[in-house]
């Protein structure tokens, strides 16, 4: 994946920019940094998230110690061209207190548990495990797998009550996220669609 700096007004912050670190899937807010030029051109060149420590007077790399690196996937400006957003694949947590972010201890809150849902899918593709399986069996079987999901969620929320629905409806996101993958789509995909109808109205 090719990176592009942005451009940023560094002399604003005396040299430095803040940096907003945010999981590209989940799109849960990880950390917040600080970069200087060569930090963000370190960045753009090696494709890991490279900061300015103000404590220690220079530059690092995060997880050159723990190895929780941050893939970086986009790098984008604010409005005012001083503030630096990084959207990136974390390796393992990104606060040093050992949590999935540095503002709380949730996970990936509210829709972004989807992202994380397709990652685990990716994970488990090569174990032994129930989305191992499915996935083995191909695209026909798992279609099969949403078919039956669909039917009992659509039960469910006929003559079920408000729990059995949304047990049902975890069920069928599921299965239709193993499908997406086993298809070679995403849930960000199907996202677009919604986006291109919503913007042509429909």
């Amino acid at each position: 994946m090719t990176l592009t700096a942005p451009r940023i007004d560094f002399a604003k912050g005396d040299g430095l920019a803040p940096a907003i670190v945010q999981d590209a899937a989940t799109l849960q807010v990880l950390m917040l940094a600080y970069m200087d030029e060569a930090a963000l051109t370190e960045t753009v060149e090696s494709g890991e998230a490279t900061f300015y420590s103000r404590s220690r007077g220079g530059r690092w790399r995060k997880g050159e110690t723990s190895g929780h690196r941050l893939q970086v996937t986009t790098i984008a400006a604010d409005c005012d061209g001083d503030t630096i957003l990084l959207t990136v694949e974390p390796r393992g947590p990104a606060c040093h207190l050992g949590t999935v972010s540095c503002f709380g201890d949730a996970v990936a809150p509210g829709v972004g548990r989807l992202g994380l849902l397709e990652r685990t899918i990716v994970a488990r593709a090569a174990g032994e495990g129930y989305t191992a399986r499915l996935l083995r069996e191909g695209a026909k079987r798992i279609a099969q797998k949403v078919g039956e999901e669909g039917v009992e969620t659509a039960l469910a929320g006929a003559a079920g009550t408000a729990p059995e629905l949304c047990e049902e409806a975890a069920d069928l996101l599921y299965h239709l996220a193993v499908l997406l993958a086993a298809r070679g789509a995403s849930l960000d995909d199907v996202m677009t669609v919604l986006a291109q109808r919503a913007r042509g109205g429909s």
